[in-house]
């Protein structure tokens, strides 16, 4: 059985996840938490539920989902894994962080890539990387198949989708890629995305005004 345990960190209300199965192994995807008790509640729930975190894993890397990287690699003593395309956006954190208030921010280096089609083993459970760049260059999401989970990132949120005015963003890339990676999951998926509440599959397929059936042509 996989378990989710969802964290809300930092001034972006930002959705910090562990995934963890029903011998305690685990893995944490996208730290947001800056704060000293942000970090502690983190902590605590793993000491507190014998959690015994392995992997440290990026959607994407945008500084509200990075905040977290380089406490979460040393205090677990975890490698860090991104897809390769999101690596000068991990690098251009440390250039603008302090510019948004984030004046302790420590950046970390990647230790492996993720690659679209591949699994990443959570215990006896096992996620499929799917990508759906267009929020980010490189954004990944994770789907957990027999649970119909998906931690879906900055892709798609309950009734919206991810901003892509930012740099490498790419609006019609992400229409596509929702359509053609996300909408091909069962409607009954749901997803926890980066921010605000969860959704479903198949709720978005209809309702959700950028890429649902009812959406302005």
């Amino acid at each position: 059985m996989l378990n989710i345990k969802t964290f809300t960190f930092n001034p972006f209300q930002e959705n910090t996840y562990l995934l963890y199965d029903e011998n305690g192994e685990g893995v944490l995807i996208d730290p947001g938490c800056y704060e000293d008790f942000e970090k502690k509640e983190l902590k605590n729930f793993t000491e507190e539920n014998a959690i015994n975190i392995f992997q440290l894993l990026n959607t994407h890397c945008h500084i509200d989902h990075v905040l977290g990287n380089a406490w979460a690699k040393k205090t677990f003593g975890i490698p860090l894994f991104i897809h390769k395309a999101e690596l000068p956006v991990l690098k251009s954190v440390e250039a603008y962080a302090p510019n948004y208030g984030f004046k302790m921010y420590e950046g970390t280096e990647p230790d492996d890539y993720l690659k679209e089609g591949e699994y990443i083993n959570v215990g006896s459970e096992s996620l499929k990387i799917l990508s759906v760049p267009g929020h980010s260059p490189g954004h990944v999401v994770f789907y957990h198949k027999e649970s119909k989970q998906l931690i879906s990132g900055d892709t798609i949120f309950k009734g919206s989708i991810g901003r892509t005015d930012l740099p490498g963003g790419n609006h019609n890339l992400l229409i596509a890629k929702i359509k053609s990676e996300l909408f091909s999951l069962p409607e009954e998926t749901v997803a926890y995305p980066g921010h605000g509440p969860k959704t479903t599959i198949g709720f978005e397929k209809i309702n959700n005004p950028f890429v649902g059936l009812k959406a302005r042509s």
